[in-house]
């Protein structure tokens, strides 16, 4: 029951969220609500957690978090370093789960996605000398998403949840370069990585929830 609560306090501090945009707030409280909606689904996978994969789900929530404190207190750079963390932290999760087969379709987007944000990446910065840095943080989040899209998780949950988290950042590079930077694009850029933070979230704990019920329903041979 907690854990239910805890989820809805995380939907209603992502999606109000927004209204602090106009609201003249201290950059302090500004920050706090921002990150206070993934950091809910960090606490809500930590009591959902049952076994290591659960802890680390707890620790991709977290790391994504501070990621978006440090993403508008000290800027892009140190933001960034802490979402890759988590991207490297989410890798390691889905390899953990890995699915044995796939069909040619799930292959594909899988190797398509990695070169093609890369390269996406890579081009929409206006900034060039920082286009490099952008590229390499992508290969993160590419695989991320990959191995995601692959794992034996809900694809249309966690695989689409990491998908928007790119289509998300993306926003964010083109935002710098040919997009303007104005609120709808404001919009599209915490919607679509809140909302894909939160089915991810609730992707694996469900999954992870669902294998240890049937894990304890049948032990096996003793």
């Amino acid at each position: 029951m907690l854990a239910r609560w805890v989820l809805i306090a995380s939907l209603i501090a992502g999606v109000s969220y927004v209204a602090a945009w106009d609201l003249g707030l201290p950059k302090a409280a500004e920050l706090t609500w921002k990150g206070l909606g993934v950091s809910l689904l960090a606490v809500y996978a930590a009591l959902k957690a049952r076994e290591l994969d659960g802890w680390l789900l707890v620790a991709v929530m977290a790391l994504g978090a501070l990621g978006d404190v440090l993403l508008g207190a000290l800027g892009l750079t140190v933001g960034a370093i802490a979402f890759l963390a988590g991207h490297l932290v989410a890798i390691g999760l889905y390899l953990r789960n890995r699915r044995p087969t796939l069909s040619r379709s799930q292959l594909a987007l899988a190797v398509v996605l990695v070169p093609a944000t890369v390269t996406l990446a890579w081009l929409l910065p206006g900034d060039r000398a920082g286009a490099p840095g952008v590229a390499f943080y992508s290969l993160g989040l590419s695989l991320m998403a990959a191995t995601a899209w692959t794992s034996r998780f809900h694809r249309f949950r966690v695989g689409i949840g990491a998908v928007m988290f790119v289509v998300s950042d993306l926003l964010i590079f083109a935002r710098t370069g040919p997009l303007p930077d104005n609120f709808l694009t404001g919009l599209g850029v915490w919607g679509l990585y809140y909302f894909g933070q939160l089915l991810i979230c609730v992707g694996v704990t469900e999954f992870l929830s669902s294998r240890t019920s049937a894990q304890r329903a049948d032990p096996g041979p003793p």
